[in-house]
């Protein structure tokens, strides 16, 4: 088996929620028969999750019926200008809970016990139970995630075209547009975008990154693999 059919490392299904909410800065709450859009951060600890929303907000008051059933969907959008750049939905269940008034006195804190979750994305859905995402870690470069690849494909598209030297030339038959699509400490996604249709590729750090500067030393390895006509690990 050489490298390229090797089994290729990727982020678990709880990693990748722990992930994307740690990274979100919007969501949809669905209660009483509502959708409440929320522009905020989320923090993850274990199964419960910390938002925040307007003290006079709907939710706010709904809120406070304690263990209030709720629903959490949320969006996972390319950051890079792609042809569907939807990559994945998350819908969360559980209950929500006020927590407490924050200290900007304009908002409030709250509190979602997460019971169970579903991820989907283009290449399938998954599962998770309270306790998966509990045990889930998020990935180091979730945060920088669009920064990054932003700054891959408005700045080097020169490391772009090198790049596509680690592809099946097959697919690049019909010459398609290369862009970065998603990151994560484990390797890099290209997607190739012809008249027709679309293929995502994950290219394999050679050890996974811990950090942006290692997330740099990675691209290297990878950069020069493909100076040198050396394989790596891609699905």
């Amino acid at each position: 088996m050489n490298s390229s059919e090797a089994e290729v490392p990727e982020p678990t299904t709880a990693d990748r929620v722990h992930s994307l909410l740690s990274a979100t800065s919007s969501l949809t709450v669905r209660a009483l028969g509502e959708h409440h859009d929320l522009d905020t951060p989320i923090s993850v600890h274990g199964s419960r999750l910390r938002l925040r929303a307007p003290l006079d907000a709907p939710l706010t008051a709904a809120a406070a019926a304690a263990g209030l059933a709720v629903v959490l969907d949320v969006t996972d959008v390319s950051p890079v200008a792609v042809r569907d750049r939807i990559r994945a939905r998350l819908t969360l269940a559980g209950r929500l809970h006020l927590a407490h008034l924050a200290d900007d006195g304009l908002s409030v804190h709250l509190r979602v016990d997460v019971a169970h979750a579903v991820l989907a994305t283009p290449y399938g859905t998954g599962a998770l139970t309270a306790a998966d995402l509990a045990l889930a870690t998020p990935d180091p470069l979730a945060r920088h995630e669009a920064a990054l690849l932003t700054h891959l494909a408005d700045d080097h598209a020169d490391a772009l075209e090198l790049l596509t030297g680690l592809l099946d030339p097959a697919l690049l038959t019909h010459h398609p547009a290369v862009r970065p699509l998603a990151l994560d400490r484990h390797g890099l996604v290209l997607r190739l975008d012809h008249s027709h249709g679309h293929r995502d590729v994950r290219l394999v750090f050679p050890e996974p990154a811990c950090d942006t500067e290692d997330f740099g030393h990675r691209m290297h390895e990878l950069l020069t693999a493909a100076q040198h006509g050396l394989p790596v690990h891609r699905s």
